[in-house]
């Protein structure tokens, strides 16, 4: 993509451009005769528009829309935003094809993103603040259909896993008689970290009664639709698989053991019987994690120091103890949180320290800014476990046996009933905590699996750890299918 202004940068706009041969197998799957009217609502610079001259297309970019004019002559082109023209126009297409825009929520955001949820409503479909670009541009798209009109997308793998992919995949079996995800692990976007499927939707005005799905290692182009390799049920997708789609990605026979161990009245959630949280947020980890040199230096009494853990890296593999604490002293590692309260007399060591240059940078930070006093840090708790937030291998489960305290880089775990986690916890490293790990978390990009609070709370544990071989070793197998597709066994 060409432009250099922040506005229209890749990163800010989600624009990656789309690799010739996954083009043009999306538009011959939408495309049936030359005379379909076919709709790119985020044209870039017009590559799909190119493989099909009775096409439309519109993009906020002016240098991509000017690409892209050069690029298909034969093609509308509309430079603007998409979700104002959709709203306005009174056209409607036989056919969609293209790679919406992939942007976070922390950038699709004011006035854009206003008009495009008030009109995904609108059309049936209703998603949170919390949503990314490309599920509202799909569903803006649809509604520009025809009855009995087609749409081929490439689409984020978060489509497998994030929350708001289920009001859309809610709104595509309630419209299309048809709705196909074709899950290919290998990487569209070889030098993306993110990861790519592909969406196929037919028979607009209809109703899909399930979910079908291709899961493939490559994509290899076509000129129609690959056949599904499995249906996805819905009433099991909402219900057994929490309307994800990434559990779909195993072989049947693992899926069905995991599920009828879900169904036992004796496994149970995390958050059953613990609350999962973050740790505290310092506002300044650098100025408020002191060395024990340092503290030394600065002659800050112990009192006020508290050991804590900055990172999953910091973590050990079982548990927090003294010793490891102790390790951490011999290393002289930032591990002591300056931990200060509100209303207390300081002494002199303390209050120089706040007062010194790196205390009068800090205090400008956002949250020291914004709290009062500047230097509390609050949210400081001693939690029961740690749990890693991003992981390689596996997610880290390890005991808090030393009373330290944790930085929201990892998970803090408070249990809640002692009897039930002590017969529990022990089977984390069982291989079907392992594989539940993988199930309800997500792949981050480069290998890492990410477990955001409420995903770990839905981690299950059986009752009974110990499991007959094959059931074992079908668990293993399971586990490492997962890493594979988060591509951290390649």
């Amino acid at each position: 993509m060409v432009g250099t202004t922040p506005e229209y940068s890749q990163k800010r706009s989600g624009a990656y451009f789309t690799p010739d041969d996954v083009c043009a197998a999306l538009v011959a799957w939408a495309c049936r005769k030359p005379s379909d009217r076919m709709i790119d609502p985020s044209c870039g610079d017009g590559r799909f528009l190119a493989l099909h001259r009775n096409s439309v297309g519109i993009e906020q970019n002016p240098i991509s829309a000017h690409t892209a004019i050069k690029r298909a002559p034969g093609a509308l082109i509309h430079e603007g935003d998409f979700f104002t023209w959709a709203t306005e126009t009174h056209e409607r297409f036989e056919c969609a094809a293209g790679n919406p825009p992939f942007i976070r929520y922390q950038h699709f955001k004011g006035e854009t993103r206003r008009r495009a949820l008030d009109l995904c409503l609108d059309l049936g479909a209703s998603f949170s603040g919390l949503t990314s670009s490309w599920a509202p541009f799909i569903v803006a798209t649809a509604g520009l259909l025809k009855r009995g009109g087609r749409m081929a997308f490439v689409v984020p793998a978060e489509i497998g896993h994030a929350p708001y992919a289920a009001p859309l995949l809610d709104y595509l079996v309630q419209s299309f008689a048809k709705v196909q995800i074709v899950a290919v692990r290998d990487k569209l976007f070889p030098a993306l970290s993110e990861d790519c499927w592909l969406l196929y939707a037919d028979g607009f005005g209809g109703t899909a009664s399930a979910i079908d799905m291709t899961v493939v290692d490559s994509f290899v182009p076509t000129r129609t639709p690959p056949k599904p390799t499995l249906r996805v049920d819905l009433e099991d997708w909402r219900g057994v698989w929490n309307r994800r789609l990434r559990p779909y990605l195993l072989p049947a026979s693992a899926r069905a053991l995991y599920a009828a161990t879900l169904g036992r009245p004796d496994t149970h959630r995390l958050a059953d019987f613990a609350s999962v949280g973050i740790g505290y947020i310092s506002g300044d980890n650098q100025f408020f994690h002191l060395r024990p040199s340092e503290a030394k230096k600065l002659r800050i009494p112990v009192g006020f120091l508290l050991p804590s853990i900055r990172n999953g890296r910091a973590m050990p593999d079982a548990q927090v103890t003294k010793a490891t604490v102790a390790d951490w002293a011999r290393n002289d590692d930032p591990v002591l949180l300056l931990r200060l309260a509100r209303d207390i007399e300081l002494p002199k060591s303390v209050r120089d320290y706040l007062d010194s240059a790196p205390g009068r940078e800090a205090r400008l930070g956002y949250k020291c800014r914004n709290r009062a006093p500047w230097y509390v840090v609050p949210d400081v708790q001693i939690p029961d476990y740690v749990m890693s937030y991003m992981s390689g291998r596996g997610a880290n489960l390890v005991r808090n046996m030393a009373g330290v305290s944790c930085t929201n880089s990892v998970h803090a775990i408070r249990v809640r009933d002692k009897a039930l986690a002590a017969k529990l916890m022990p089977g984390w490293s069982s291989p079907f905590v392992r594989l539940s790990c993988e199930l309800e978390g997500h792949a981050l990009g480069g290998g890492m699996l990410k477990l955001e609070p409420r995903e770990a709370g839905r981690i299950a544990f059986p009752a009974v750890a110990t499991r007959p071989k094959a059931e074992t070793e079908a668990l293993e197998d399971a586990v490492t299918v997962m890493q594979r597709w988060r591509h951290y066994a390649d």
